[in-house]
């Protein structure tokens, strides 16, 4: 796939990250297998085990509490690096959300969306952003990093010219908030994500990997696409090898399959091995 070149301009001046001479490594968002998992957190896990990850992402507890559900972690060779929490909760309980990640192990932080009512404007984005300064500044003094997690709104135009997403990268603390990038709904709403990685390298942290069937349209900023439009890795119209290239050159630590597919369970196989055919 051609990405397109629709990156807006208005970004933090960013220095280049670090090179790296392989790939991310590459791990499950657990929301993949959230039917398996709610249905039984114990058989859920052991497809993620046999599916040869040592590390995933998190999104809930599935019921349990975080010291159970660690302990499945632990008795299946897992390990959580990131964990998403909802904006809703930083905002009303910041020490539970650090005291639950902590429990879990992971040190990443990500809010998977903002609330918001229409389109997400400039002063939705201005208000989040000026959170997530808060937010990050006090879970990097707890040893964590707070990343945000886009998933279309923040790229729709607004009038005065710009998007949502230009505020937050240019209104949050380089230093305290990162992202991370669901290439997915980064191209669903018409970005080239390789372009977004280049225009501020240090910002992006993570990857979510996911594929767009052939053919679909882009630029929908609604953050909701038709079940049928997630296909298995490498069979869409994402190029993952120029995006693999670009996530080596600016040093992304962790690269997240997230299956939304009609058959998750079966469909992440073969996207592990088409990723893992992708050398540098």
């Amino acid at each position: 796939m051609k990405f397109l070149a629709l990156v807006p301009a208005m970004f933090l001046a960013c220095a280049p990250a670090f090179a790296a001479d392989a790939n991310p490594p590459l791990g499950l968002q657990l929301e993949s297998f959230k039917i398996r998992l709610a249905a039984d957190v114990a058989s859920g896990l052991d497809i993620v085990k046999a599916d040869g990850f040592t590390i995933i992402e998190t999104a809930g507890t599935y019921k349990m509490t975080p010291e159970q559900f660690r302990k499945e972690l632990d008795a299946h060779g897992l390990k959580a690096v990131s964990s998403h929490f909802s904006y809703e909760s930083l905002a009303s309980d910041l020490p539970k959300v650090i005291a639950t990640a902590r429990t879990l192990g992971s040190t990443n932080i990500v809010v998977p969306g903002i609330p918001h009512k229409g389109v997400f404007d400039a002063a939705a984005a201005s208000k989040a952003a000026a959170d997530f300064n808060v937010w990050g500044k006090a879970l990097s003094a707890a040893g964590m990093r707070l990343l945000y997690h886009p998933h279309g709104s923040e790229f729709e135009p607004l009038p005065g010219g710009g998007t949502g997403f230009d505020v937050l990268m240019s209104q949050t603390n380089p230093e305290f908030v990162f992202f991370e990038m669901d290439v997915f709904w980064i191209v669903y709403a018409g970005q080239d994500p390789v372009a977004l990685l280049e225009k501020c390298p240090q910002r992006w942290r993570m990857f979510h990997l996911k594929d767009l069937k052939k053919g679909v349209r882009t630029g929908i900023y609604t953050g909701h696409a038709p079940i049928e439009d997630f296909v298995t890795i490498g069979t869409g119209q994402i190029d993952f090898v120029l995006l693999l290239a670009e996530g080596r050159k600016i040093g992304i630590e962790y690269s997240f399959i997230e299956d939304e597919s009609t058959d998750p369970v079966g469909n992440v196989p073969p996207s592990q091995h088409y990723l893992d055919s992708i050398k540098p």
